[in-house]
């Protein structure tokens, strides 16, 4: 289920902007809500850490990165401010915080059109994908 339509402005394992473009008819609007179709939270912080486990792929060795997977291990600070309904471009500004072995601090910020409607800080780790 990849959320994130493109990664721009990468700049390895520091920063970039995770793009989704949210279109109605989308599997997460459906039922949320009748009538008045909202991207849930639950999928934007989601997103948030696709961006990031993208960025984070980008900016290590291919080698360490083959056969792992991203986790996501916290979410803290999750503040939604405005609704996210279809037809809009999504723009997730991701940034690394820091890292300690396999384990990355993120915070991200998400506009449409300028406006912050969410933001979030996060934790992930990189795991051996099972075989």
């Amino acid at each position: 289920m990849l959320l994130i339509d493109k990664l721009i402005n990468i700049v390895p394992l520091k920063s970039a902007t995770g793009i989704v473009n949210v279109k109605k008819g989308s599997f997460y609007l459906e039922g949320h809500f009748p009538d008045q179709p909202v991207m849930p939270g639950v999928f934007i912080v989601e997103a948030f850490g696709q961006a990031a486990a993208a960025l984070t792929a980008h900016g290590i060795d291919p080698k360490e990165y083959k056969n792992k997977l991203v986790y996501l291990m916290s979410v803290d600070k999750a503040r939604f401010r405005r609704p996210v309904t279809p037809d809009c471009e999504l723009h997730l500004d991701i940034e690394a915080i820091r890292s300690h072995g396999k384990v990355w601090k993120y915070k991200g910020v998400a506009k449409i059109n300028g406006k912050k409607v969410a933001d979030a800080e996060w934790a992930a780790t990189i795991v051996e994908r099972n075989k």
